[in-house]
């Protein structure tokens, strides 16, 4: 592999791994605030879809993107509703928020736009337009090594890219070096501490579970703005498990969370670049085997680091406040 091709496969790697960056950075948030949140697929899907549709009729990408986050905003306080308020059992809502994201999506696009379950395709100012950062162009060959790395792999991505890279220090300083993050903290290890403090537990969780909405809504925006043109069906492909898979993997740290998601996006990329990985061999691999790598990977995660990984120690229970 020359350095030219390496370079592509590392570009398409964040690019793929975007939209997993962002969903696990929003399990992040939720799952430390003690509410487990498997609907991470079916808010992406709803935001992918809205924000599409939106930006197909507007002809405006900002405006489609405010939608679709509104869409994953609403799916988060649904959730908020059945596993904070009402204390329902979260992984079931969670379920369920997939199972009515993945009927709703085809069937109001069908009815919208009348193309099988798809937006029409998205170009111009209805899609996210890569930004070429300063002096990418003049580096790209003037000053070796250094200059292509700048311009192949740093510059030439769209806004929710860098807003994705941006988001792991901005994460991490929310939930290490801020009292916010403190207390969000605390309510997934012992929220009666929290509640004896005089600190609301419900206000905290509903607060990470709208921070999870608006990731997740901008995780769903990259996937039919950013990444494609255009909704289509059942588009997400299992990345919401995928970033819950990463996240596990991760420990619940941002930094963590940022280098499994490279690995799954790299996975990802050399799926599409099949060519690669056989001059490198020497032989022939399958393309079903490539496209099957992120899932292998993820079941190989579920079941060798659930049990190593522990979770917050509050995560996944009601809180029933003492009287």
């Amino acid at each position: 592999m020359d350095f030219l091709t390496l370079l592509q496969v590392l570009d398409t790697t964040i690019r793929l791994a975007t939209p997993l960056l962002l969903a696990c950075l929003a399990g992040l948030f939720s799952e430390r605030a003690g509410i487990f949140d498997i609907g991470l697929e079916g808010k992406m899907l709803a935001s992918a879809f809205l924000t599409a549709a939106v930006a197909a009729v507007t002809g405006s990408v900002l405006i489609g993107t405010a939608a679709g986050i509104g869409a994953a905003l609403m799916l988060s306080g649904i959730h908020g509703l059945a596993s904070i308020t009402f204390r329902g059992n979260q992984l079931i809502s969670g379920v369920a928020i997939n199972f009515l994201a993945a009927g709703l999506t085809v069937v109001i696009a069908q009815s919208w736009f009348g193309q099988g379950g798809r937006t029409p395709q998205l170009s111009g100012s209805a899609r996210f337009e890569t930004i070429d950062l300063p002096l990418a162009g003049e580096m790209r060959g003037d000053i070796p090594f250094i200059g292509p790395i700048y311009a192949e792999l740093i510059s030439g991505h769209s806004l929710l890219v860098y807003i994705g890279l941006l988001a792991v220090p901005v994460t991490w300083w929310v939930l290490f070096r801020t009292r916010f993050g403190l207390r969000l903290r605390a309510v997934g290890e012992n929220p009666a501490a929290v509640d004896t403090a005089g600190i609301s537990v419900v206000g905290l969780r509903f607060a990470a579970v709208a921070i999870c909405g608006l990731l997740t809504g901008l995780a769903g925006a990259y996937l039919s703005t950013g990444l494609q043109a255009g909704f289509v069906k059942d588009m997400t492909a299992g990345r919401g498990y995928i970033a819950l898979a990463a996240l596990i993997f991760a420990k619940w740290r941002p930094w963590y969370a940022l280098g499994a998601c490279l690995l799954f996006g790299f996975l990802q990329a050399l799926a599409l670049r099949p060519d690669v990985i056989e001059s490198t061999l020497g032989f022939e691999v399958g393309v079903q085997l490539l496209d099957a790598l992120p899932y292998i990977l993820t079941v190989v995660i579920l079941a060798g680091f659930v049990g190593r990984a522990i979770p917050p120690r509050a995560g996944g229970e009601p809180y029933v406040k003492e009287r």
